[in-house]
């Protein structure tokens, strides 16, 4: 619970949170433009916001499209800002040079990594949350038609899935930040898995990479797209218990020589 305490208070005193709030706003707010536009493009001309040629296809004006936006938000920006969390979580006591003196502390090295995953974990399930208040709002503002008690739980529930499986594919990048003691590796980490991701979909390998899993779940390939089937959902989870465990005995048996 004192390690937990500590790295809320760290959390609260660090511009990061409100840089990824804003971040899923504009995402949200985005999310809800797009709506707008769908639903009357004359409209969106004669506003300025959409070109006198230009159109959009492929997706329709109500909430389970807006519901279905929102959650390929979060599989996909949520590697980025899930991923600059952990990073953030983990790096930066190497970056800062406080390394040392949290490991002297009399506190087991397992009950630190734990704390600090688990702040990750709260940290982006209320981000998750927030984008979901953040768009019922948006949604009703701008009158999306549609709505159902059943499918707004549903696609909460799908939210919290992708964020679920998004949370525990970043949890490699924690060691990553931690072996590289710094910001940097994390960083390089989380872009090379995100290119790699976006390449191996577009081949058609993404329900066999884990990392692709969640925009997949969230219907980024379409409803006719391809979705991921239980051996991709095992490989998320694996990933998710490789990157935890893996961290934790890196921080447990690594030299701490700085």
């Amino acid at each position: 619970m004192n390690a937990i305490a500590a790295e809320l208070l760290k959390a609260r005193r660090s511009r990061l949170p409100w840089v990824t709030a804003v971040a899923f706003t504009i995402a949200a707010g985005f999310g809800g433009l797009v709506m707008f536009i769908l639903q009357d493009l004359r409209r969106a001309r004669a506003l300025g916001l959409l070109g006198a040629k230009a159109s959009l296809t492929g997706g329709t004006a109500d909430w389970p499209g807006y519901f279905a936006l929102l959650a390929q938000t979060i599989a996909v920006g949520g590697t980025l800002l899930f991923g600059l969390i952990v990073v953030w979580v983990f790096g930066r006591e190497f970056s800062q040079g406080t390394a040392k003196d949290l490991l002297a502390l009399p506190t087991p090295r397992t009950a630190i990594v734990g704390a600090k995953f688990g702040v990750v974990a709260a940290w982006s399930l209320l981000l998750t949350l927030y984008t979901s208040l953040l768009g019922l709002a948006i949604g009703s503002a701008i009158g999306l038609t549609g709505w159902s008690t059943a499918i707004a739980a549903a696609s909460l529930a799908n939210l919290l899935l992708t964020a679920a499986m998004t949370i525990a594919l970043v949890t490699p990048f924690a060691l990553a930040a931690s072996a590289g003691r710094g910001y940097l590796a994390g960083v390089a980490a989380m872009f090379v898995v995100t290119f790699l991701a976006q390449v191996i979909t577009l081949l058609g390998y993404g329900r066999y990479f884990p990392w692709s899993v969640p925009a997949l779940f969230a219907g980024t390939a379409g409803p006719q797209g391809d979705l991921p089937g239980p051996l991709g959902y095992a490989l998320v989870v694996l990933v998710g218990v490789l990157g935890t465990t893996g961290t934790a005995a890196w921080w447990k048996l690594a030299d701490q020589d700085r």
